[in-house]
């Protein structure tokens, strides 16, 4: 993406004279929309809908490069989101929007991913206690051999701060209602309504659908399909005196595969640790009563997970989420675009959300620059995109697909270096799938590697991706939705909500 930092003021229409004005035009002394009668929409040259990491990402970068960029965010910061674990590819992205430092302030250090091991091994011992830990350092020609753990509320907030700062009108408490589209196909009109109830309206002449799991576009184009071959839901909460790894360990995420699933135990500063489940839907859909006691129950369920949570304290509220993974038709269109998860949601194992979200939007700012600038360059600009993206999201999805398999667990517990594959997998787990050659013909390699190994474990095998299909017919309808599992008191500082003791039936399920 090119900085134009001359390219500034509004341009009325997308024609190669308003083109070569763009490149000229003076930039403008203010971005703060001009008093107008409540009825008239306000222009720009671009309208982001989202305040999350991805619609911050891509406003910043194209208010950088001199367009005049409306953010509108439908909640207030700081706001709770989930999806706190970033990889080591989202380092180099907050390096170039300048804010690395600032994030690192704010972060617990991840040094590397890790995986208990289930069953017994070779000798016949139960591993109970042991892990492997994928150590990002190890990755082929790693760019950054590490990542943080980020309080979401903080670090959403501190990006779209910094959008502000660079020059983007961003808008808090502002919600999309619907988008108005011309006799072009192009959005001709975006509709919205403030927190007051207030109608507005914008005629932007790019539009970037950035708005997560509400997926704007995608619903009113009726473009999200559900994820016919993965299915899951989630359960999960903040708790204090969840023990930690020793030493630089002590930041890792921990990864644990379980019957229904898998958990994830991620190292918050202020000694909070973020502990849910990632579950088949089929087995959420048994919760009954108190969310919360649920959670316990399915924690406790394993003991590597139940022996660091025996002095643990609840000091959040307890969250249910479903219909985990989608993904829209469509990635692009005149004169729009969609980037993080409102094109697309996978499971989170991986921990790839913030990133995909942030690395498209990288790129998305390069297509609405482009296509601002060169309107005939527009659909090899669009094209390009969902090829990249398309290919890089496929390689995290193999793996999700699979995860919770016999085969892949053997895989995981078993690492070997052979031709570097393992290095590969680390490089993937970092989120370097894109733009790396090397890594991605090993995960080739690996795919073969998975094919001769399910042919020796074929029954386990076959058990295996009959479930996998089994699942991915199920679905879990519980929605978006907060639960307080009992009522919270006292306040905890750096906790997202008042720590409390565990309730009586939660207790009981630690049993």
């Amino acid at each position: 993406m090119h900085d134009h930092g001359a390219a500034g003021r509004y341009h009325g229409a997308m024609t190669d004279d308003a083109t070569a004005d763009a490149a000229s035009g003076p930039p403008p002394t203010s971005v703060s929309s001009p008093q107008r009668p409540a009825h008239a929409a306000e222009r720009c040259d671009v309208l982001v809908i989202g305040g999350g990491p991805a619609g911050s990402t891509a406003a910043t970068l194209l208010a950088r490069s001199g367009w005049r960029v409306v953010q509108l965010e439908k909640d207030a910061h700081p706001r709770f989101h989930i999806g706190e674990s970033l990889l080591p590819m989202n380092l180099p992205i907050l390096e170039r929007l300048g804010v690395l430092e600032q994030v690192r302030a704010i972060a617990t250090h991840k040094p590397g991913a890790e995986f208990p091991l289930s069953g017994r091994g070779i000798d016949g011992t139960e591993r109970a206690n042991d892990y492997n830990t994928f150590r990002f350092a190890r990755a082929l020609d790693p760019k950054f051999g590490y990542a943080f753990q980020v309080r979401r509320e903080e670090f959403d907030a501190l990006l779209f701060a910094h959008a502000r700062d660079s020059g983007v009108d961003a808008r808090e408490r502002v919600r999309v209602e619907r988008v108005e589209f011309g006799t072009d196909g192009r959005p001709a009109r975006v509709h919205a309504r403030d927190a007051n109830g207030r109608a507005q309206a914008f005629e932007p002449r790019y539009l970037v659908d950035a708005s997560g799991r509400d997926t704007v576009l995608g619903r009113q184009l009726k473009l999200k399909r559900k994820n016919e071959k993965h299915q899951s839901a989630a359960i999960f909460s903040h708790f204090r005196g969840v023990e930690r790894r020793p030493g630089e360990d002590a930041g890792n995420i921990t990864v644990q595969r379980f019957e229904h699933g898998w958990m994830w135990l991620i190292p918050l500063p202020g000694e909070v640790m973020s502990v849910g489940a990632v579950c088949f839907p089929e087995y959420l859909k048994q919760r009954r009563g108190d969310a919360g006691a649920f959670l316990m129950k399915t924690l406790m369920s394993q003991p590597q997970v139940a022996a660091r949570m025996h002095a643990a304290s609840r000091v959040g509220e307890v969250h249910v989420t479903g219909n985990y993974s989608y993904t829209c038709d469509r990635m692009t269109g005149p004169g729009w675009v969609m980037v993080g998860d409102a094109y697309a949601f996978v499971d989170p194992v991986f921990s790839s959300g913030v990133y995909l979200g942030m690395n498209s939007a990288e790129q998305a700012a390069e297509v609405v620059d482009g296509s601002l600038r060169e309107p005939l360059r527009e659909h090899a600009l669009q094209r390009a995109m969902e090829t990249r993206l398309g290919r890089g999201l496929r390689h995290f999805q193999w793996f999700i697909y699979r995860f919770n398999t016999p085969v892949m667990r053997h895989l995981f517990n078993h690492p070997r270096n052979t031709w570097q594959v393992e290095q590969a997998v680390i490089s993937m787990l970092a989120g370097d799938v894109f733009d790396n050659p090397a890594v991605v013909r090993r995960l080739r390699v690996f795919r073969w590697i998975y094919a001769l190994t399910a042919l020796r474990l074929a029954p386990a095998a076959l058990r295996g991706w009959r479930q996998r299909r089994r699942q991915a017919q199920v679905r879990y309808d519980g929605g978006e939705t907060l639960h307080q599992a009992a009522p919270l008191a006292d306040d905890a500082p750096h906790a997202s909500q008042p720590s409390r003791p565990l309730a009586t039936s939660e207790a009981e399920a630690r049993q």
